[in-house]
């Protein structure tokens, strides 16, 4: 009876501990992806000068770090609903600040090749335990909105980046990309100390029972039991990898990933060739993405829990489909700046809504898991497309066919979704 009245007084404060959750779990996005990954992308076109580097090899370094992103996505999932986010997450920020600062050591294209996997393990460590904790903080009816907050932090990243990088590059002259390197593993150490101060994996470690939830007694945490010592209870892992709805999921997240990497990894480097622009003219359009897309997990992350979250991919690919098709055949400025905002509105929409579906179907306690196995079908899509698309670059000497084919595997995403099972309790 004291356990409940304690709960109610807490729930009904005006302020609920899971918005700490979120706001930390924004930056930690933030660290894993928008600097991470998106670093990259306003960094390429100074490393292929600097070591003379074909836009092949440059897709290769992309998909080198998907590939560890890929590798970690299920294992980073599994190890946080077993062992606890936090320990998780702080552990792979670490791992990423570390390969960060060695990418802009390495003396060569193996050693940037080498450090840009292990960035890759350190991002999905990071990132799929993090979204996975909207469905522990939230109530099925609000985890849509707080995923799609979390997953802005990967829109403050391109801001960043795109903004404050180009400068740095041009101070240091022909090591500026090293140092844009360092700075990027900077910032990560401090996200990294964010989160392991803020960072909570579950309600009952606040006495608290999910936000938007009816009030009543917290349960103990599935990891911590008997006097605070992680306990291993056995997770029924079969209700996820055999679940057909998070595999037809999967292959939806695949088109996502595929397609949108390819205008993620290749942006500036296509800005500057086509339009004839300069490193700090693309870098303000690349950070209009950003920008545009801090609200964009927000929006459609709510819009999803308003009228579904099949309806809102549908409308979100058809967008990223109108996006790189249109910059396929740019030349100009406002081409580019076009194609920016129709994919800046909804950019990382997609990842919200993907969260938020999963934990549907596999509930609140198999939902890192769960994002974790869609996510290695998403990293699939992700590691292959940088490859091809620096390949089908340099046999054609355009970037139009990359974005081509970016669109047309935007399209298949959308008639996928098209596809999805109307129910989204399926567990």
């Amino acid at each position: 009876m004291e356990n409940q009245e304690g709960a109610s007084a807490l729930e009904k404060s005006k302020f609920h501990y899971a918005w700490i959750v979120v706001g930390a779990g924004t930056i930690g996005v933030m660290g894993a992806l928008g600097l991470g990954r998106f670093g990259y992308t306003v960094i390429l076109p100074a490393m292929r000068d600097g070591l003379g580097l074909t836009y092949g090899q440059l897709g290769l370094l992309g998909t080198g770090n998907l590939i560890g992103y890929l590798f970690f996505s299920l294992v980073g999932g599994f190890w946080a609903s077993r062992y606890g986010t936090k320990i998780v997450t702080v552990l792979s920020l670490t791992l990423m600040t570390v390969s960060l600062m060695l990418t802009g050591l390495a003396g060569g294209f193996y050693g940037i090749l080498a450090a840009r996997i292990f960035t890759g393990v350190g991002s999905a460590g990071a990132n799929v335990p993090i979204m996975g904790l909207a469905s522990a903080w939230f109530s099925a009816r609000r985890r849509g909105l707080a995923a799609g907050i979390m997953v802005s932090g990967s829109g403050l990243g391109v801001l960043v980046t795109g903004i404050f990088l180009p400068g740095v590059i041009k101070a240091y002259g022909a090591d500026g990309w090293r140092w844009a390197w360092y700075v990027l593993a900077a910032l990560s150490l401090v996200i990294t100390l964010i989160c392991m101060w803020l960072l909570k994996d579950t309600p009952a470690e606040k006495n608290l029972s999910p936000c938007g939830a009816e009030v009543t007694a917290p349960r103990p945490s599935p990891a911590k039991e008997q006097g605070g010592r992680a306990a291993a209870a056995p997770l029924d892992w079969g209700k996820v990898y055999k679940n057909p709805a998070l595999w037809q999921l999967g292959l939806v997240y695949f088109a996502f990933g595929f397609s949108y990497i390819i205008y993620a990894t290749f942006f500036s480097a296509h800005v500057i060739k086509a339009g004839n622009l300069t490193p700090a003219e693309a870098g303000r359009i690349w950070s209009l993405v950003g920008f545009v897309s801090l609200a964009s997990g927000l929006i459609w992350g709510g819009v999803s829990d308003w009228i579904g979250r099949r309806a809102a991919l549908v409308i979100v690919f058809c967008l990223h489909t109108l996006s790189f098709a249109i910059f396929a055949f740019a030349t100009t400025v406002v081409g580019f700046y076009i194609s920016a905002l129709a994919f800046g509105i909804s950019a990382w929409s997609i990842p919200s809504i993907v969260a938020a579906f999963s934990g549907d179907i596999a509930g609140a306690r198999l939902a890192p898991a769960a994002l974790g196995m869609v996510t290695v079908i998403f990293g699939i899509g992700q590691a292959l497309a940088p490859y091809v698309a620096g390949k089908l670059a340099d046999a054609s000497g355009t970037f139009s066919y990359p974005f081509m084919l970016a669109a047309f595997i935007a399209l298949a995403g959308a008639i996928g979704s098209l596809l999805l099972n109307k129910s989204e309790k399926n567990m």
